[in-house]
């Protein structure tokens, strides 16, 4: 399919929703409509064009495919009690012409927030993310989790039953729930840019498409909440992680580290956007987690080689952190950037803190860290078995034959 009309879909699908959901309600079901509407322009728009009016031609689409499957529904049903329940007025069936002008309102961030009901766990909310406001398939959402295509219907079906179950409302959050709520859709943004920008498993290091639509996601909503400090820094975070995309892999798709990237091929465009962004958000409001860790990504960024790296404002930044979003990952993190400035010994000492985290017990960026330091301390023999560990525990193929190919040129001991 073109691409110009891809991007389009994708733009197009929760404004087509959001008005299914507001005029019929049947979350669930317009859902489902609205993936048909996408099929059918799809494979009609190439050829036939594209229409004057995308939206109206969406909604005029998903409306009819909806009021077919609900009276369908009803006629199943055979009962007048309810088929008065599941049926709404003949005037409410009656499909908007494909001239309709599709009411100016932006339902993005209303659909996020349902998609991220907390009746819902995270992959779930992530599925539903994806498929409801991103406009992708099931096929596609399995292909990038890495799952039968089965597997990733059955959790959406069950993510948009427990919202129905939970009588979820198409409305924003009570004031006094929004910010908690907010919280939610960042993280699940969060989760998906990572797992496209790190595979947590497969053939490939990055599935690109992935952190292109959490970036695009997060765009909308920083879009509709411009002065939002984490929304802003989330996206900076975002931008100035993935302009180091390109110089991540060599070209048959091993992992390059930081260090030995060519900087020159980082997107330099993103990079003046992130640090734009972040430099905006760090002056105004209150301080969050993604605007410190877009600041830590930011002076990684503006180095123009890894030695000349600002490691000391890095320490500074994860001690931040640390005191105000601590987790095992922040504390690994911080552990490198520790040794850097105080040497192996200190970064080690400091990844002992994690010892009794069941959080890390079996991850095997603990033993990835804690190999690399071993191996700057000079203990070539415990680095070995450090790494040989860490790629045994790692689902991701080119983070495994990256720690192999570590652990297999340390010399052996003597």
């Amino acid at each position: 399919m073109d691409g110009g009309i891809e991007d389009l879909l994708r733009e197009q699908a929760p404004q087509v929703l959001g008005a299914l959901v507001r005029r019929y309600g049947h979350f669930d079901a317009a859902e489902d409509a609205v993936q048909d509407a996408l099929l059918a322009a799809a494979v009609q728009w190439p050829d036939d064009g594209v229409p004057d009016n995308p939206r109206a031609w969406l909604i005029t689409v998903a409306s009819r495919r909806l009021t077919d499957q609900l009276r369908s529904e009803s006629a199943r049903r055979r009962r007048e009690e309810n088929a008065a329940a599941l049926t709404p007025s003949d005037g409410q069936f009656t499909a908007p012409p494909a001239d309709e002008q599709p009411p100016d309102t932006d339902d993005t961030l209303t659909l996020l927030f349902m998609c991220c009901h907390p009746s819902l766990s995270a992959p779930s909310q992530v599925a539903l993310t994806l498929r409801a406001v991103g406009g992708l398939t099931t096929t596609q959402i399995a292909r990038a989790f890495m799952v039968p295509e089965t597997t990733m219907g059955q959790r959406i079906s069950r993510a948009k039953q427990s919202i129905k179950t939970a009588g979820a409302r198409f409305d924003l959050p009570p004031e006094e729930d929004r910010a908690e709520r907010l919280r939610a859709v960042l993280h699940v943004l969060y989760l998906i840019f990572n797992e496209g920008y790190t595979a947590t498993s497969g053939a490939d290091l990055q599935h690109v498409e992935l952190a292109a639509e959490a970036i695009r996601l997060t765009r909308q909503v920083h879009r509709l909440l411009p002065r939002d400090g984490e929304v802003t820094g989330l996206l900076a975070l975002m931008l100035l992680t993935d302009a180091r995309r390109t110089a991540r892999t060599r070209p048959d798709g091993s992992l390059v580290p930081l260090a030995e990237q060519d900087r020159t091929s980082w997107d330099k465009a993103a990079i003046d956007e992130g640090v734009l962004l972040v430099t905006d958000a760090l002056r105004h409001g209150d301080l969050g987690p993604y605007q410190v860790q877009a600041a830590i990504a930011a002076v990684h960024d503006e180095a123009p080689a890894a030695d000349d790296t600002d490691w000391p404002q890095i320490v500074a930044l994860y001690e931040v952190l640390a005191r105000i979003a601590p987790n095992p990952m922040v504390t690994l993190n911080h552990a490198v950037a520790v040794a850097m400035v105080d040497g192996p010994e200190a970064g080690l000492a400091l990844l002992e803190t994690l010892a009794d985290d069941s959080r890390l017990a079996e991850h095997h960026r603990l033993e990835a860290v804690r190999a690399h330091l071993l191996e700057m301390a000079g203990d070539a023999a415990a680095a070995r078995a450090a790494y040989r560990l860490a790629a045994q525990r790692t689902t991701s193929l080119p983070e495994q034959r990256y720690l192999e190919d570590k652990a297999a040129r340390l010399t052996a001991p003597e």
